[in-house]
């Protein structure tokens, strides 16, 4: 997203911060978005730059009032009053939105590291277990069917918002399951204005080792690590770190490559 999208998200991003996040304000949002995804004309109509802003938020009133909760309405009244580079942006400013509310909610609840740790737990399990990464993915499998299965498989072992999130990653709005879970990770980790950090060892950390690692890593940064620590018979020794797009391969697989690369140059 850019230019004046990104200034319209962000003013629906303070109008979010603005409302109190209730457990149901995040599907409220994704369900917008995805009325958007299905309706054009409605699309247009909403993000058309030659029409008044308050026939936007009429038009909103006319189509969500009474039906989503004035909170919603706020945040929605707010992004379609703003200038967006395209009509498909946004419906991704909505999701958006609604994952940064699911987040909110879980912070209000001191629930949001949970939440974290169990989106993060949840990608691993459905990286191992193939079958049930390709039922997940599998569009000839009905939506609410798939759904059903991941929260028959979190039932009673995550918190509702992990849930809810978990759902949300089935439907996917063209982005895969895994790849939903992982932005969602971000999103938890930008609420407390921390970077997540993928380390990948051969054997796992101890706590001490863990905090060490994290504390280095946030003086380089200047900001605050969260670890998500993979085991991966891959690693030869040492340790991977992945923040971003940037990598730290400090595994002697690594270091053997190099030098093999210094050797034939």
């Amino acid at each position: 997203m850019r230019g004046k999208s990104q200034e319209s998200l962000a003013r629906a991003e303070e109008a979010l911060a603005g409302v109190t996040a209730s457990d149901d304000l995040g599907t409220e949002l994704f369900s917008v978005a995805k009325v958007l995804d299905g309706n054009g004309s409605l699309r247009r109509a909403l993000t058309d730059p030659a029409r008044p802003a308050g026939a936007k938020t009429g038009l909103v009133q006319q189509l969500f009032g009474g039906k989503i909760s004035a909170q919603a309405l706020e945040v929605l009244n707010a992004a379609v009053s703003g200038r967006w580079v395209s009509g498909r942006d946004l419906g991704n400013a909505l999701d958006q939105l609604s994952v940064e509310a699911e987040m909110a909610a879980a912070d209000s609840r001191r629930k949001l590291d949970d939440v974290e740790d169990e989106l993060f737990r949840l990608e691993r399990v459905v990286a191992v277990e193939r079958a049930l990464s390709e039922k997940l993915s599998d569009r000839n499998i009905p939506l609410a069917a798939r759904q059903a299965l991941i929260r028959g498989l979190l039932q009673n072992k995550a918190d509702a918002t992990t849930v809810r999130l978990a759902e949300r990653a089935v439907d996917g709005r063209g982005r895969g399951f895994a790849a939903s879970l992982r932005a969602f990770q971000v999103a938890a980790a930008a609420r407390r204005n921390a970077s997540i950090a993928t380390v990948r060892v051969a054997n796992d950390l101890s706590e001490a080792d863990r905090s060490r690692l994290a504390d280095a890593l946030g003086r380089q940064y200047g900001r605050e690590i969260q670890l998500n620590v993979i085991v991966d018979p891959n690693v030869v020794g040492g340790v991977r770190v992945d923040i971003g797009d940037e990598v730290i391969d400090g595994t002697i697989a690594a270091r053997l490559d190099e030098a093999q690369r210094r050797i034939a140059g």
